[in-house]
């Protein structure tokens, strides 16, 4: 199963889980790492620890701690979620090689503390891309889309423009030509097909579309 932003809805997520019994969940980043901020442990209350939580990140996290996550990504004290850094693929049980490339802009840094609520390192650089694996992609799992869908997607936002993370996405499209592309941040449920790639854009949670099966 593949997921849009959580924004650490945990309990969207537990009722989701508990419901679909998937046998594991990919997330397309704000998935709502916050460790340092949060007024809470971020054990939080997502109770079921056996199905296996692979998130990429999205603008809204904190960063810093992402990146200092050791151990594969594993989040502490949760043995089953781990972040999975750009670039970073895994196999899937019928063969197909997921990559995770996450990362985006955000609209709202005026309003924002640099450091604390937003990070430079939310937006995909020029060196994540020369870093990708060479390999075959099958699907990609990012949080915001290719420049070629932006024509699409600025329909339901048209503030979110000017965010380099496209152009670096749409090299990811032009070098692998996957044949699956999840992705979320736009907050809208939508799919198309793109080239011989089909791509869907997930709603946040816990809204209409924040959720489907892989294909």
């Amino acid at each position: 199963m593949v997921v849009g932003d959580v924004h650490g809805k945990w309990g969207k997520l537990n009722v989701l889980i508990n419901k679909r019994q998937p046998s594991m969940v990919l997330s397309c980043g704000d998935f709502g790492y916050w460790p340092r901020f949060l007024d809470r442990d971020f054990t939080f209350s997502l109770k079921n620890r056996e199905i296996p939580i692979h998130f990429c990140d999205g603008n809204h996290e904190d960063h810093e701690s992402l990146l200092a996550l050791k151990d594969g990504g594993r989040i502490p004290e949760m043995n089953n979620v781990f972040y999975k850094k750009r670039g970073s693929t895994m196999t899937l049980p019928d063969g197909r090689t997921v990559l995770f490339i996450g990362g985006a802009d955000s609209i709202d840094k005026a309003w924002r503390t640099q450091g604390v609520s937003w990070f430079p390192q939310e937006v995909i650089t020029a060196a994540d891309v020369d870093a990708l694996p060479d390999c075959k992609v099958d699907i990609v799992i990012s949080h915001t889309c290719p420049a070629e869908l932006l024509p699409d997607m600025l329909k339901d936002d048209p503030r979110k423009t000017d965010d380099p993370s496209n152009a670096a996405l749409s090299c990811v499209l032009e070098r692998y030509s996957p044949d699956l592309w999840y992705f979320g941040h736009w907050h809208t449920s939508q799919t198309g097909l793109l080239g011989r790639t089909r791509w869907h854009c997930l709603h946040m949670a816990a809204k209409d579309g924040w959720w489907r099966w892989i294909d």
